[in-house]
């Protein structure tokens, strides 16, 4: 043991549950050693925190979106008559969709691996 590099040890229990975990994701990156596994991932492992909001924003958006071009397109095939107001409201859902994705697709890039 005296002629070990790493001489302290860091000791932790896990639950069966948390044991399988970790076997499972030592599969998936080819690690066969815990140990260096555990040390790996405590190391350099990441932990992402996701605030998905603004998709959910985005996701009520495109549902608006859909709803009002469906009703226009209904009223079209009634009346025949496209009407100014409609095509502007369109055109101001779209435009909200546009930058809560522009906001969105800004913050993943900022995401650094």
């Amino acid at each position: 043991m005296e002629n070990r590099k790493r001489k302290q040890r860091i000791f932790f229990r896990v639950s069966e549950k948390e044991l399988v975990l970790i076997a499972e994701r030592m599969k998936l990156t080819g690690i066969q050693n815990r140990e260096a596994y555990l040390r790996k991932m405590a190391i350099d492992g990441y932990i992402l925190n996701l605030d998905l909001s603004d998709i959910q924003k985005m996701i009520y958006l495109l549902g608006n979106a859909a709803n009002n071009l469906n009703q226009i397109a209904k009223r079209v095939n009634v009346s025949q008559n496209v009407y100014k107001d409609d095509i502007n409201d369109l055109r101001e859902n779209y435009n909200k969709l546009w930058e809560t994705s522009k906001t969105v697709l800004d913050r993943f890039l900022k995401i650094q691996l």
